[in-house]
C-alpha cells in the first residue's frame, strides 16, 4: 500500500484515539505492520509501545503513555467499542487512576489496571489484577476508564498498605470535589479489620486516613482557631447563632 493510501486510511482511525492506532487495528484496515514500519521511518509515525503508534502531528499530552498501554491490552479492537465494556472491561487503577485524577504524588513506576478476567502481561511496565468492580465505581476522565476517585483510594489502601500515601491522595481529592464519605466508608469496610480497626468499620479507617491528611474535624478546626481572622469570624457567627453562651467561660474550662 502506498504510504499516502496508508496514512489516509489510519487517518480514520486516530482521529477517534488520541491520534493512536495499534498494528492490529491498522491490519483491518489493510495497512501491514510493514507499512507502519515504514511510515515510522519517514516520520510520520512514532512508535510508541509494542503495536501502538501515534500520529507524528499529533499533540501528545502526560497521559500519552497510558493511552498506549490501555490501547495494547485489547489491540483489534476500537477504543469506543471497548469504552462500551463498562466495569467488565480493562479498567484504570491503583497509582495510574491517582495520576489520571490528578491527586496525590505516587511514583509512576507501571500502569495499573484491573479486569475481571485474570491476564498477564510480559511488559514489566504494565500490571494487571483481576477485580470485579462495581459499575457505580467506574468513570471516565480524559477519555479513559478509570476507577473513581473513592475507589481508587481504597484500592491504594489495598495495594500499597502505607496509609499516609494514601492520605495525601485523599487530601488533594479533598481540595477539588469532596469523595463520597458514604461510599467511601462502604469500600474501606473490607479493610478495616487488617489495618488495625474492628471488622467491617470503614468509618473508623477513613477517619485514621483523614487525620493522617489533616482533613478532619479536629484539626480543621484547630487551623481554623489559629487563624486570627477566621477564628474571630466563628466565635462572633457561634455567639450571634447562640447568645446565651458564655463563650469566656467556655474557654475557661478548655476542651471537655
Amino acid at each position: 500500500m502506498k504510504a499516502s493510501k496508508a496514512l489516509l486510511a489510519l487517518a480514520e482511525l486516530t482521529s477517534y484515539q488520541w491520534g493512536m492506532v495499534t498494528s492490529a487495528q491498522a491490519g483491518r484496515r489493510g495497512v501491514t505492520r510493514l507499512n507502519l514500519s515504514r511510515l515510522a521511518e519517514a516520520g510520520h509515525l512514532i512508535r510508541l509501545a509494542h503495536g501502538v503508534y501515534l500520529d507524528a502531528g499529533a499533540p501528545g499530552d502526560r497521559h500519552t503513555d497510558l493511552r498506549a498501554a490501555w490501547l495494547s491490552a485489547d489491540p483489534a479492537r476500537l477504543a469506543e467499542e471497548r469504552l462500551a465494556d463498562g466495569a467488565r472491561g480493562v479498567v484504570i487503577a491503583g497509582a495510574s487512576a491517582a495520576r489520571l485524577h490528578g491527586i496525590g504524588d505516587l511514583p509512576a513506576a507501571r500502569h495499573d489496571f484491573v479486569c475481571p478476567q485474570r491476564r498477564q502481561s510480559q511488559r514489566s511496565e504494565i500490571r494487571y489484577r483481576k477485580r470485579n468492580l462495581d459499575p457505580r465505581d467506574l468513570t471516565l476522565v480524559e477519555g479513559l476508564p478509570v476507577m473513581t476517585v473513592e475507589r481508587t483510594i481504597t484500592d491504594l489502601v489495598e495495594d500499597i498498605k502505607e496509609l499516609s500515601l494514601v492520605a495525601d491522595v485523599l487530601r488533594d481529592a479533598s481540595e477539588g470535589r469532596s469523595p463520597d464519605a458514604g461510599r467511601l466508608e462502604e469500600l474501606l469496610a473490607p479493610l478495616a479489620e487488617r489495618n488495625g480497626f474492628p471488622r467491617a468499620d470503614g468509618g473508623a479507617l477513613l477517619n485514621r486516613l483523614k487525620e493522617l491528611a489533616g482533613t478532619d474535624l479536629k484539626t480543621v478546626a484547630r487551623e481554623i482557631a489559629l487563624a486570627p481572622e477566621l477564628g474571630a469570624l466563628v466565635a462572633a457567627s457561634f455567639a450571634e447563632s447562640h447568645p446565651h453562651v458564655d463563650l469566656a467561660a467556655m474557654a475557661a474550662s478548655g476542651p471537655r
